[in-house]
């Protein structure tokens, strides 16, 4: 929740927000540079002033924007993206299909809009963006890969050759490296 309540207060530009989020824990003794506030209502109550978390930049990636960066997420959960780009100095957004303006809300509703373009320095289309995990409807998270890709990085040995496969060239070779390892394991 205080990871959530920084990116909000960065949002709003404000340089912090007062949250009992962290009270009953350890938060304070483990972050000492944390403060408290005393509510200046009647009711006095002492609260955790949640740092505003400022970013220099967001990268996210939706299922749909348009050129101008009002960006869609179709998915079940929303995650922090808009969060990410409203507390960025700048924000990009990928994602898997660019579309226009009025086409938006031809596969989501209103609340699907998340991220507005005000917030948004830049838009590229990504078609498998986030791969390996997921961007719902478009594509699931692919768990074959994403386990190939834990051997390798727990592996020095192992993670050279992983990294040459997949890494070392632009996104279609990484594209076509991830089709031909598919096709290796069916």
């Amino acid at each position: 929740a205080m990871v959530m309540w920084g990116l909000t207060a960065a949002a709003q530009r404000l340089p912090f927000l007062p949250v009992r989020a962290g009270l009953a824990s350890d938060v304070m003794r483990v972050n000492p540079s944390l403060r408290t506030v005393t509510s200046p209502y009647e009711d006095g109550e002492e609260l955790v002033a949640v740092p505003a978390l400022r970013l220099d930049a967001a990268l996210v990636h939706l299922n749909r924007a348009d050129a101008q960066g009002n960006a869609q997420y179709l998915g079940p959960d929303p995650y922090f993206d808009d969060l990410f780009c409203e507390a960025a100095d700048a924000a990009y957004v990928s994602c898997e299909r660019v579309v226009d303006t009025a086409d938006l809300l031809k596969e989501g509703g209103p609340q699907s809009l998340l991220v507005k373009r005000a917030f948004v320095n830049g838009v590229v289309e990504a078609p498998r963006g986030a791969h390996f995990t997921s961007c719902v409807p478009d594509h699931d998270r692919d768990e074959p890969f994403q386990r190939a890709y834990v051997r390798a990085a727990r592996d020095p040995e192992a993670w050279p050759a992983f990294e040459e496969r997949f890494l070392s060239g632009d996104e279609d070779a990484y594209q076509a490296a991830v089709a031909a390892f598919h096709e290796e394991e069916a």
